[in-house]
């Protein structure tokens, strides 16, 4: 069953800091929608520990963090919009101080206040801007509460979208522009059809592709999978970073352990209590995260065991408490008290660098269809993400795209879309199926397409994924659409894309890293995997 076509100037998909920042960007030029699949706090924005990487200090400069960025990024990074972002960063950081946003900060040796500046992985200098460790969840509290006070914004909280709309997928000439979005409501079960002129995909990533992930459950990779479906290239998707550190416990679900730990003295050790990040990278426990992650992979399958130690005991309690509250707090709940002993660790799946190819200011091959935030690749952090960037980049490109558009003179009207049409779908008579299929995909991705990959590792995963593609299109066609199912076919194409971008890139760069071939290729050394649909 479907509701009326709903009009709007600006509709977003997701409610993350791209999302919201653009939102409040655009509230006094039109009326915004903001489509979101759970509750409107429930992003990968909300679960961010870390913080935001700026140069805020006297000790730091640009170009200390510009150099970084494109060191973590293997040869991949586009320089020029790294510097861009670098350098409009710190007045984005600002605006959002502005909204209410607030950062830790500590005296300094006058007795005046500055901000408490965390370090983290791949980090040459202190420049994390943190609120303790919940930095996510207070940036949320901040921009709902402002998006709370804008009349022209509405939040269309549980809709998850299911397709684009686009003039060509209508047969209407012209270059292909986004006219639309069908959505799921699914408190109502009813698909409604949402026109806009511009239409923003700020949708997070996709880790809930693999098995083990530090996502939540909503990281399914809609954006991306909705916009390829429409014919957008999507670039770099062979680039998955893994955190090397989440929770190990058989009853703690997709626990990140910040990164911010290391950065504050924590050390990796085997099982056995041996150090060995030293042995890895000259920086240790702090080199880049595909580094940190490959190696703690390998001192895994070397012992055989199924975690590492990550160790910050011989800090003072006090600070452990009060520098991490919320990971002392979640960590004592399973008996695991940080400021006496280790705690077990194993990488997980954490952020796509690869996305929906964008420039700088969010702008897609698609007119009037923009992507921000985790979603879009801009080419900021090519192979492999520095520590903190993503938020950055969250707001820098949020706030570009929304600048665009409010440039164009050219404003789309409001164009009369066709109805969702379910055809002849019946009911799902055996559930079973979806979950089924939902967990097989993951951990076929988990198995052969994980940190360390091989040529053979890839083709079995193609040949399961295909299979399992085609089982799940036919079931989307003969069934009534449900959220599990639209979620599970999101999945199956993103898994498809990673590994069809895997295959194709033959070397080894950052967070690729193919055993047939271990070095990297001056060849692909500033070379994207591209991929797009053709659309029939």
């Amino acid at each position: 069953m479907s509701k009326p076509t709903r009009h709007f100037d600006f509709l977003v998909l997701g409610s993350g800091i791209a999302g919201l920042t653009f939102a409040l960007k655009v509230a006094a030029h039109g009326r915004v929608a903001i489509v979101t699949k759970k509750d409107r706090a429930e992003s990968n924005t909300n679960y961010a520990q870390g913080g935001i990487a700026a140069v805020t200090s006297k000790e730091d400069s640009f170009e200390f963090h510009v150099l970084d960025t494109l060191q973590a990024g293997a040869g991949l990074c586009k320089e020029e919009v790294v510097r861009t972002i670098i350098e409009e960063g710190p007045a984005r950081v600002a605006e959002l101080v502005d909204l209410g946003m607030k950062f830790s900060d500590r005296l300094d040796a006058g007795g005046h206040l500055e901000p408490d500046l965390g370090r983290e992985g791949g980090h040459s200098k202190r420049r994390i801007l943190h609120a303790k460790d919940v930095t996510g969840r207070e940036i949320e509290r901040a921009l709902l509460a402002a998006v709370a006070a804008q009349r022209s914004i509405e939040i269309f909280e549980n809709h998850l979208a299911i397709d684009l709309i686009t003039s060509e997928k209508l047969g209407m000439s012209g270059p292909n522009r986004c006219l639309g979005v069908y959505v799921l409501d699914k408190r109502g079960q009813e698909v409604c059809t949402f026109s806009a002129g511009t239409i923003v995909l700020a949708t997070g990533g996709c880790g809930k592709v693999y098995l083990y992930t530090t996502n939540p459950d909503i990281a399914t990779g809609d954006g991306v999978a909705i916009a390829y479906r429409a014919g957008a290239a999507v670039a770099n998707m062979e680039f998955i970073q893994f955190h090397p550190t989440c929770l190990y416990h058989p009853k703690a679900k997709s626990f990140l352990v910040s990164e911010a730990v290391r950065g504050e003295g924590a050390v990796l050790r085997t099982v056995d209590g041996v150090e060995f990040m030293s042995k890895h990278h000259p920086q240790g426990a702090l080199a880049p995260r595909d580094i940190v992650a490959r190696a703690i992979d390998t001192e895994m399958k070397r012992s055989g065991a199924e975690h590492v130690w990550l160790d910050i005991s011989h800090r003072p309690a006090s600070f452990i408490t009060d520098r991490f509250p919320n990971i002392y707090r979640t960590c004592l709940q399973f008996g695991i008290d940080i400021t006496k002993e280790p705690i077990p660790v194993v990488p997980a799946a954490h952020y796509q660098c690869g996305g929906v190819l964008t420039t700088v200011d969010g702008g897609t091959e698609i007119a009037g269809l923009y992507a921000v935030g985790e979603v879009g690749c801009t080419g900021l952090h090519g192979a492999n993400r520095l520590a903190s960037n993503s938020l950055l980049e969250a707001l820098v490109c949020s706030h570009r795209a929304a600048e665009r558009v409010k440039a164009e003179t050219v404003r789309i009207e409001a164009v009369q879309l066709p109805p969702w049409q379910p055809g002849n779908a019946s009911n799902a008579d055996e559930l079973v199926v979806v979950s089924h299929n939902w967990d097989e995909i993951r951990r076929v991705m988990w198995d052969y397409v994980g940190i360390v990959r091989t040529n053979k590792r890839l083709q079995r995963a193609r040949s399961r994924i295909e299979n399992l593609q085609a089982e799940i299109l036919e079931y989307y066609w003969d069934f009534i659409i449900t959220s599990d199912l639209l979620e599970l076919r999101n999945i199956a194409t993103i898994a498809g894309i990673i590994i069809e971008s895997a295959i194709e890139r033959r070397e080894s760069r950052g967070l690729h890293c193919n055993l047939d071939y271990p070095d990297p290729d001056p060849e692909w050394g500033k070379r994207d995997t591209i991929l797009r649909r053709k659309l029939m």
